[in-house]
């Protein structure tokens, strides 16, 4: 059986946990995903665009998933698609092959009393005993999911997704409103001037 305190002490664990600033259930999920996806496709992590990942939600699993496949929004290798899902997929330029990666439902589920504690956290209505008492319930459903079978947690399938072309590097003009420099390809045209988004009004 897997063990989470070893988990815990790895060192690619250790960066995930230090990155995104605490342990959690999501950084957990996000872990675990990244891990199973590199393994089945053969790679490591990416020190340039080698790799790309799609992720469906914004949550804590994304800061994970960033440590471990070095995909990021500044190396264009990291797109976010705002589905509301714990769904993560993770793709090789070299071979367009990529794996996908699904939560299964329930599997994220809480104990009452753990969501009284985040409710009366996000009311700011906690003692200071009851954060402690969050926080180490947070941390014990993480290490639950960082024990659990692989397949307990997500649904895996290969699939073939098209990669995007790398980034983008391009010339910027100043905005002929805001004067603040910005890539050519994003301004607009309005009334014969060349106006970035915000100053365009979209």
């Amino acid at each position: 059986m897997v063990n989470a305190d070893e988990i815990m002490k790895q060192e690619d664990f250790r960066r995930c946990a230090d990155f995104h600033g605490h342990i959690c259930p999501g950084l957990a999920i996000g872990y675990r995903a990244g891990k199973a996806a590199l393994e089945r496709l053969g790679e490591r992590r990416a020190p340039d665009e080698e790799i790309v990942t799609t992720v469906e939600t914004n949550a804590c699993g994304t800061d994970a998933l960033q440590v471990l496949t070095g995909c990021t929004f500044g190396k264009g290798n990291l797109i976010h698609k705002d589905r509301g899902k714990h769904a993560y997929t993770i793709a090789s330029r070299k071979t367009g092959e990529g794996v996908r990666i699904a939560l299964k439902d329930g599997v994220m589920r809480l104990s009452e009393r753990h969501l009284e504690l985040i409710h009366k956290i996000r009311g700011d209505q906690a003692t200071e005993a009851e954060k402690h008492e969050f926080e180490a319930l947070h941390v014990d459903k993480g290490r639950e999911l960082l024990e659990r079978p692989l397949e307990e947690l997500f649904s895996i399938r290969k699939t073939r997704v098209p990669v995007p072309e790398k980034a983008v590097i391009e010339p910027s003009k100043p905005c002929a409103c805001c004067q603040e420099p910005t890539m050519v390809s994003k301004l607009e045209k309005v009334n014969g001037e060349l106006l970035c988004r915000d100053c365009a009004g979209l």
